[in-house]
């Protein structure tokens, strides 16, 4: 058999694995159109409950060669029990993402009057503009890894 033709075996049968173990990673739900607004959902005031948050690692990303000066760059494995709560908090000044890696967990964000359910295998993206909360509505835990751009200066390492 000629290299060429191996080649295209071994290409086509790992896109056949890749498909049959469907590596995609999709993004988030999204605000349906005409639930989009600014501050059409409600502050929530309660309190964290039932949430668990381990910082896996963190990076001083001042000493890279990027240079962003007072953050940290850290990853976080929040896990969200049946019921539990991350509370109400902002993006203004911490981008994120949030990869759900088991379970399913409810978003509710001040720019969708509608709550945005969230599923295995989804990314979230809160970026500036974000301020929310999010509830565990389902009878399992929800594991979601998050990684953000912490700023060195705010005192609590578990800031939601």
């Amino acid at each position: 058999m000629s290299k060429t033709i191996a080649t295209l075996k071994m290409l086509f049968l790992a896109g056949g694995l890749a498909a049959a173990c469907d590596l995609s990673v999709a993004r988030a739900a999204e605000c349906p159109a005409g639930k989009v607004g600014v501050d059409v959902m409600a502050q929530n005031d309660a309190k964290a409950s039932g949430v668990t948050d381990q910082v896996l690692a963190s990076l001083d990303v001042a000493k890279e060669p990027i240079g962003i000066a007072g953050r940290s760059f850290r990853v976080r494995r929040l896990v969200v029990q049946p019921g539990g709560i991350v509370p109400w908090h902002d993006h203004a000044n911490r981008p994120a993402l949030i990869y759900i890696v088991s379970g399913a967990i409810t978003e509710y964000r001040s720019t969708c009057a509608v709550p945005l359910e969230h599923k295995e295998g989804e990314v979230s993206v809160e970026d500036h503009t974000t301020k929310h909360w999010w509830k565990n509505n389902t009878d399992k835990p929800a594991v979601l890894i998050s990684d953000d751009l912490f700023p060195v200066a705010m005192k609590d390492d578990h800031t939601m």
